[in-house]
């Protein structure tokens, strides 16, 4: 996806002329660039604070050296690069097609032609490596591209020379856990063989559309890695007897890429004849959409050119991705739960720091936006926390730890890096709660009450016994009128997945007594928690129904656990919104989707609709304030839409502005009293609520947006930054 450069990119790098972002992250950032001759490139270029790294330099060159070992036939084809410049970069060929896993998702499972093909190729580009005694060790859908020629292997961060140890540190991925061999996931050498181990996992997915070893915290996968058998449901009868030798435990028992290529390949056409029609018209759409890209630059924020810079916080306040992941799990907002997939097994660090985010003079830019009140860096590849509030202080859980500011200047206050998963926090709005339990031995599950500026318990902990209280086993939604509400498996903890889908009920315990107030039981279907919210005098919940389809709406009330309603939504894309408090009033629930319907809370039937969209994401994500209901529209204008909440009445729309604006549907919006913040690709956008129309843009990647009691700031975050501004 391409996305506008920000204001502080460069024009050009080496020769290379930039015309759009590609894709940034926690090592560096990948552009999309041309040649003075016209040839498109993707370029790869290291954040600065890592360029000053000898240790990371090595890694970087390797992981070019890789690159050109691999070859434009398997791999994308190495350009140029330099190593050795003051910002390292390597430019590659920029590739026409999608990753495995956006194929699988466009058209579902491959047909058994296909995997037969990608998979003989695969193998033949892992010949090429490892007869250069290069191992990938990061073998997953996502770095596996699927062109009209081939499939090409890409992201070579982690690969080193066989048996070579040396690089390895703090800091540096060591694989993603649900495509790892046994070998690496215990820490051992990764050889030839466990790529070979890696592959037969991409294969599965390619034709089930499913790992070999199901999705769950890093723990589990871990485990089911080296001691599990794979799950293999879905895969052609034909493929089994290979991919399970593939997958055996022992790496000397696995087969060789040479007798895979002679098993897989068919011998008959191209590639390109084994694609069905779904996935070869998505090839060809990308190598259009380069050509009809316009450059795009968002302006600067406020007093970007004067403000001072503060330095990086130290890497030492957090610790560094050591695993990735791709489970999928949702999230519920602020003061309805958090969501993430790692966390550190560590203790709670609980120690003040006056490390933090930059301040940034309040002054404005040239577009009238308001400087940012302070910015930070973040560490959360997938997105899947909202900010949650408490009294002064705002709480980040991410990636590998939870993170509390304040609110004032975002200096960090403390960390607790026993958060292994995110869901295990939520907030009460002047309180923090977290959720943990035993691995080992009978099943409890206990609740700390955290005081929101020191991380210190603030009350004795809640020891509820017979619930699996482990990262995977508890899910903390909301708190309200002294109840804390959670969804949690009855059990001792296990990391076999059919005993993990039973047993779960929704449950209350009551924060004075310290006592389970009542428990539900529910179907377990293996999609995204609950999104919560109190309201009405009702636990409202929101989820992805188990077959993908739709949203599913129920309510409950609060003192006894009772269902009193149930709505299933067309909703399809809900599985991709990031997550947010549910829109809820006094009267309804508010949602989008191919129509923004409000749902009434005495009995959950359909107050009215707006809209007629016929794309699946019509709607976004809304949000509501002071009678009108505000959600994102997708239409040849794009922009804001506000309706009464009351009739579902258009109140006004968003005007077309001469800056173009990409909308992010599955983002929320947030309401001030002069404007509507809305996320935007590459920004946050304010719109004047008087003129309805676009008033500033400041460049930024946080997408998950909550206001503060006071109301008088936005809190954003993303993937890599957080921030704080005024909110007029």
């Amino acid at each position: 996806m391409l996305s506008p450069l920000t204001h502080d990119d460069p024009a050009a790098v080496a020769t290379y002329r930039l015309l759009a972002r590609l894709g940034s992250g926690g090592m560096g950032t990948v552009y999309l660039a041309r040649t003075p001759g016209g040839r498109t490139v993707a370029l790869k270029t290291v954040h600065a604070r890592l360029s000053t790294d000898p240790a990371f330099r090595s890694r970087f060159r390797l992981e070019t050296d890789a690159a050109r070992i691999i070859g434009a036939r398997h791999g994308a084809a190495v350009v140029d690069a330099d190593p050795l410049a003051e910002t390292p970069w390597l430019a590659t060929e920029y590739v026409l097609g999608p990753p495995l896993d956006e194929a699988v998702a466009l058209g579902g499972p491959l047909p058994e032609p296909t995997v037969r093909a990608l998979g003989a190729a695969l193998a033949g580009a892992l010949a090429q490596l490892h007869s250069s005694d290069v191992v990938h060790r990061d073998l997953k859908p996502s770095n596996v591209l699927v062109t009209a020629y081939g499939p090409k292997i890409i992201d070579f961060g982690i690969a080193r020379a066989a048996g070579d140890d040396h690089l390895t540190r703090t800091g540096a991925a060591a694989g993603t856990p649900a495509f790892m061999s046994p070998e690496q996931a215990s820490g051992e050498e990764h050889t030839p063989a466990g790529d070979v181990f890696a592959l037969a996992g991409v294969l599965v997915f390619a034709a089930s559309g499913h790992g070999p070893f199901g999705t769950g915290s890093p723990a589990d996968l871990l485990y089911r890695v080296r001691y599990a058998d794979p799950d293999l449901t879905g895969v052609p009868e034909s493929l089994l007897p290979l991919l399970t030798a593939c997958l055996v435990k022992d790496p000397s028992a696995r087969p060789t890429t040479g007798t895979l290529t002679d098993h897989l390949h068919d011998g008959h056409g191209d590639f390109a004849d084994h694609l069905p029609p779904l996935l070869l018209a998505d090839i060809a759409r990308r190598a259009t959409d380069v050509w009809l890209h316009t450059p795009r630059r968002l302006p600067a924020p406020a007093a970007s050119a004067t403000a001072p810079t503060a330095p990086d916080t130290p890497l030492s306040r957090r610790r560094a991705l050591t695993l990735g992941t791709a489970s999928l799990l949702g999230l519920a907002g602020a003061g309805a739960g958090a969501w993430a997939w790692l966390g550190s097994r560590d203790g709670g660090d609980s120690s003040p720091s006056t490390a933090g985010p930059t301040a940034i003079p309040a002054t404005t830019a040239s577009d009238g936006a308001p400087a940012a009140l302070w910015r930070g860096e973040s560490l959360d590849r997938e997105e899947k926390t909202t900010p949650l509030l408490a009294g002064d202080v705002v709480g980040f859980a991410e990636t590998v730890s939870f993170r509390v500011l304040d609110l004032k200047d975002g200096t960090e206050l403390w960390s607790d890096k026993a958060v292994m998963e995110p869901h295990q926090v939520t907030t009460d709005g002047t309180r923090f709660y977290r959720s943990d339990g035993d691995y080992d031995g009978r099943g409890a599950l206990r609740i700390h009450t955290l005081d929101p500026r020191t991380g210190k318990e603030a009350a004795r902990t809640i020891v509820l016994k017979g619930f699996d209280g482990t990262s995977s086993g508890t899910q903390l939604l909301t708190v309200g009128g002294g109840l804390l509400f959670a969804a949690s498996r009855r059990g001792d903890h296990s990391i076999d997945p059919d005993v993990n889908e039973k047993g779960w009920h929704l449950i209350a315990v009551d924060l004075r007594t310290g006592k389970e107030a009542w428990r539900q039981p529910y179907a377990w279907d293996g999609v995204r928690p609950w999104l919560s919210q109190v309201a009405g005098g009702r636990l409202i919940l929101g989820k992805n129904s188990g077959d993908l389809k739709s949203f599913l709406v129920q309510a409950r009330e609060v003192g006894t656990g009772r269902r009193l309603w149930q709505r299933r939504l067309p909703l399809k894309d809900s599985a991709n919104f990031i997550p947010g408090q549910l829109a809820i009033d006094e009267r309804h629930a508010y949602f989008g989707g191919d129509r923004l319907r409000a749902l009434r809370l005495t009995d959950g039937r359909i107050a009215w609709e707006y809209g007629y969209g016929s794309a699946a994401t019509s709607y976004g994500v809304p949000a509501v304030a002071d009678g009108i209901v505000y959600a994102q529209e997708n239409r040849y204008e794009p922009g804001i839409v506000a309706v009464q909440t009351q009739t579902g009445i258009e109140y006004w729309k968003e005007g077309a502005t001469d800056r173009p604006l990409t909308p992010d549907y599955f983002a929320a919006p947030v309401v001030g009293e002069r404007h509507v913040y809305a996320p935007v690709r590459g920004g946050l956008n304010a719109v004047d609520v008087g003129t309805r129309r676009s008033a500033w843009v400041i460049p930024t990647d946080a997408r998950r947006l909550v206001v503060d009691k006071e109301r008088t700031r936005v809190i954003g975050a993303g993937k890599t930054s957080v921030m704080a501004v005024p909110l007029a």
